[in-house]
């Protein structure tokens, strides 16, 4: 059985882009730890910003500023407005951005996970957490660490959600979509698929997307390899006789449009809960006298 991962026959990593054994370059270039930092200075300066004329502004104007507010209860707030410049604000915004900030609108960049496909709500959750120890709590040096000895970049919120920074404005975004087969349409919404390897999710991708500029019996041989390390991963397989790139074509444009669905699921949990918090009963917060 052929490896599903990274082989001298199929492709190999080098610091900056990942290329198969064809001579196929991979359009997904991590971001340097430059313009991670440059992203990540401006998105915590607006967030301490933010947190700076939050807590200003509750001290001046709210229960902060009544002399009768137990320091219990001031504690309280001033942690909730913590947690929201720390946790909430960001996750909505790398959430609601699908892996963007300001920061990395100004840079170019992404967080996607480590096949190239759009983060959800789980991975910006995990990324967000870890940040409030290694960001916030160590003014950067601990992420600042960790993409410079990590491959790719990565902080350590990346290495345990399974992500890492693109740099978009080096054509990642300029790869053509994928295509689902018309004859193996139903087929794939009635397969059972089962998580593909990063790597082997990500050369697959790619395969396809320069499959067209590739001499053809290189292009036979690699795309063979790939349908034999997916077809384990697929039950029931596909119809006698299927070819392997539209067999490939098929499972990675189900895999996306599941993933898609999932995450509009997400999207509609979390509006509900911000409706759920906005139909609180009267009086739940309110400033005590």
């Amino acid at each position: 059985m052929v490896s599903a991962y990274p082989s001298s026959s199929e492709r190999m990593m080098t610091p900056d882009r990942l290329v198969t054994g064809e001579a196929v370059v991979v359009d997904i270039l991590p971001a340097t730890v430059g313009v991670r930092l440059l992203g990540a200075a401006i998105d915590y300066a607006l967030y301490g910003l933010g947190l700076l004329m939050s807590v200003v502004t509750w001290a001046m104007l709210g229960p902060g500023a009544s002399a009768s507010s137990s320091d219990a209860s001031s504690m309280t707030q001033l942690a909730l407005l913590l947690v929201l410049w720390q946790v909430v604000v960001p996750l909505a915004v790398e959430v609601g951005s699908r892996g963007r900030s300001a920061g990395r609108l100004v840079t170019g960049c992404r967080v996607v996970r480590d096949d190239g496909g759009a983060v959800r709500l789980r991975h910006s959750l995990v990324r967000v957490l870890v940040g409030v120890v290694e960001i916030w709590g160590t003014g950067a040096v601990l992420a600042l660490g960790a993409c410079v000895f990590t491959r790719r970049g990565k902080r350590l919120g990346d290495l345990l959600a399974g992500t890492y920074v693109v740099n978009e404005r080096a054509g990642w975004v300029d790869a053509p979509p994928l295509l689902m087969p018309p004859e193996l349409a139903q087929w794939a919404r009635e397969a059972d698929i089962r998580s593909l390897p990063a790597g082997l999710a990500l050369a697959s991708r790619t395969f396809l997307q320069r499959a067209s500029s590739m001499q053809p019996a290189p292009r036979a041989r690699l795309g063979s390899q790939l349908a034999q390390q997916v077809r384990p991963l697929v039950a029931p397989g596909p119809p006698q006789g299927t070819h392997p790139e539209r067999f490939l074509a098929a499972v990675l444009c189900e895999r996306r449009d599941r993933e898609l669905a999932l995450s509009l699921e997400d999207r509609r949990v979390q509006e509900r809960s911000v409706r759920a918090l906005d139909r609180m009963p009267y009086g739940v917060g309110a400033q005590r006298h």
